[in-house]
């Protein structure tokens, strides 16, 4: 099966050549909000492949390509342990603060005890592994490169239940998450496809329709769910590459409401508004009620954003050139500016109890505050 590889679907949205359009330079803030860095580690470089770090349980665990899988203070940033896992690694990491995993090219699934970093197991799974395994209650649950879901027991990595689906001929070989939450997980697919699968027994509870495949060639008919769903108590939304934005029942999948916009990262919510970063490098606030456009920042164009993280008056967004944007919440204004190392960040900002966390593509981590 030929797959649009991951680059690939980054260029198509936001290509800047020599006569083409070119990425925005930043300006000068006037005034800007205090940002603090609350702490720094390294833990190596990603290459191509986008790691993805977790806060579980008082730490941070981040993996890098050549093996590395290691813990961190949550509040502190200290290095509890550091480990090579033996295989160059794919994506990661997957943790409950109990068990960490991380997956491979190879499709190796690697879990290792979050407390010591020994290795538990090793399984195996059908194709490669781009996405960060989700571990809950007593299962490891990894989605493989060609469109299959498999739940993995805690305890050995011995397979409980497997969901497959077929995959359209083209489609963007992107680290698209799941979310487990209720009993159940919730995974887009190609295609533009949202899936409500019980963690129980892996069937299905519903399938929706994120968007549809439009277009002549095989290439303008790609519409694959990217990023992770976002999950509320009420309502589920995802955002599908060249395509729309929906918000769906939780419970039943009936469609709530949706709009055109094409991303290739993902989405927010906070209580009033869903934030999304578009293909072109723009971020929309969204009436969580009914999709209304609120707001709309379009100076950071081609800059090849993150998804938004809401953080009460502020936005946060990531770019290609290391740079972590806050927007306000309110009126998508630039509110603040902080620089990292310079190298792309291309994982999403992950949230701590008193700040985030921004993993850049050379390998190091910012535990950032606005407070």
């Amino acid at each position: 099966m030929r797959r649009l590889v991951l680059v690939g679907a980054m260029l198509l949205a936001g290509c800047s050549g020599s006569s083409g359009p070119k990425m925005a330079e930043l300006s000068e803030l006037n005034a800007s909000i205090p940002v603090r860095t609350l702490w720094q580690a390294s833990v190596g470089e990603a290459g191509d492949a986008i790691f993805v770090p977790v806060a579980a349980v008082g730490g941070v665990y981040a993996a890098a390509q050549d093996g590395t899988v290691a813990r961190f203070e949550a509040g502190t940033g200290r290095e509890s342990w550091r480990v090579n896992a033996g295989q160059t690694l794919s994506s990661g990491v997957g943790s409950d603060g109990a068990l960490v995993a991380v997956g491979t090219l190879e499709g190796e699934v690697i879990a290792l005890d979050a407390g010591s970093g020994e290795v538990r197991w090793r399984a195996r799974v059908s194709s490669e592994v781009l996405s960060a395994p989700a571990v809950t209650g007593d299962l490891v649950i990894v989605r493989s490169a060609d469109s299959r879901l498999f739940a993995l027991d805690a305890k050995d990595g011995k397979r409980r239940w497997l969901y497959q689906r077929s995959s359209p001929s083209l489609s963007v070989r992107s680290p698209a998450g799941m979310v487990a939450d209720r009993g159940y997980v919730f995974i887009g697919f190609p295609g533009g496809k949202l899936v409500s699968v019980a963690l129980a027994n892996g069937g299905v509870r519903w399938e929706a329709t994120v968007a549809l495949p439009r277009g002549t060639t095989e290439l303008e008919r790609v519409t694959d769910v990217v990023g992770l769903p976002v999950v509320t108590e009420r309502e589920v939304c995802a955002v599908a590459y060249q395509g729309r934005i929906a918000c769906f029942d939780a419970a039943s999948g009936n469609p709530l409401w949706s709009r055109e916009l094409s991303s290739t990262v993902g989405l927010a919510i906070d209580a009033r508004y869903v934030m999304v970063s578009d293909d072109k490098g723009a971020v929309h606030a969204l009436d969580r009620a009914g999709g209304t456009s609120i707001w709309k920042q379009d100076r950071l164009f081609l800059r090849r954003l993150t998804a938004p993280l809401a953080l009460g008056r502020e936005i946060a967004v990531g770019d290609i050139e290391g740079y972590v944007h806050f927007l306000s919440r309110e009126s998508g204004a630039f509110a603040g500016r902080i620089a990292t190392d310079g190298s792309p960040i291309r994982s999403p900002l992950v949230r701590l109890d008193d700040g985030f966390l921004a993993q850049t593509r050379d390998g190091n981590l910012y535990a950032l505050s606005t407070k």
